[in-house]
């Protein structure tokens, strides 16, 4: 049997994957979070196989969760679902060690597919955005860059910011102007506009 454990912040996505998962004869369901933060203490409670994880996930989005899991539970195999083809969220991803990563709207059998092959150790990378991946731009944030835009995204001010990176309110401006430099923004809401469409927040 495969172990499964699903992260989904949609009730009604998180009980229809469910539900679709556990009539597969080789697949046990030994739990299901809405958030980030209790994705890893329930792998470690539970210890799954295969970690099926939303990517955007409120709080620690899923990407993070995959990372923490590698970190914590080398041995569960995450497998990333999205709604949105960025390119830039999949490199992110692959860099997080991801085993795969899924369009949410593939089919029932590809779902089912990926998950045994991510178990099995192979990487499930979906063809049209492993292909639109290939012919992007990277970031052109550093990783702390991209962390003050994030905790910004959410509509925290230079100071609020600052507390929840260790930064000085200082600090945080000069890298939001360096942000909206790189980006060719207008502002701090161009620069998360831009970044989120990219794939790169």
């Amino acid at each position: 049997m495969i172990r499964i454990l699903l992260v989904e912040d949609m009730n009604m996505v998180r009980g229809a994957l469910v539900a679709l998962l556990g009539l597969e004869p080789d697949f046990e369901i030994v739990g299901d979070v809405t958030c980030g933060e209790d994705a890893v203490a329930a792998a470690t409670r539970t210890r799954p196989d295969v970690a099926v994880v939303d990517v955007d996930l409120p709080g620690m989005d899923g990407i993070a969760v995959a990372d923490a899991l590698q970190s914590s539970l080398p041995e569960c195999r995450t497998l990333i679902l999205t709604q949105l083809a960025q390119p830039g969220t999949l490199r992110r991803a692959l860099a997080a060690r991801i085993g795969g990563y899924l369009l949410k709207d593939a089919p029932a059998d590809e779902l089912a597919a990926a998950i045994r092959s991510v178990h099995a150790g192979r990487r499930v990378i979906d063809s049209g955005l492993a292909l639109a991946a290939w012919d992007t731009v990277e970031s052109p944030l550093t990783p702390r860059e991209r962390d003050v835009l994030q905790v910004a995204a959410t509509g925290a001010e230079a100071t609020e910011i600052g507390r929840t990176l260790h930064l000085s309110a200082g600090t945080v401006r000069n890298y939001l102007t360096n942000i909206n430099v790189k980006l060719s923004a207008r502002n701090r809401v161009d620069a998360i506009r831009i970044a989120r469409e990219a794939g790169w927040l």
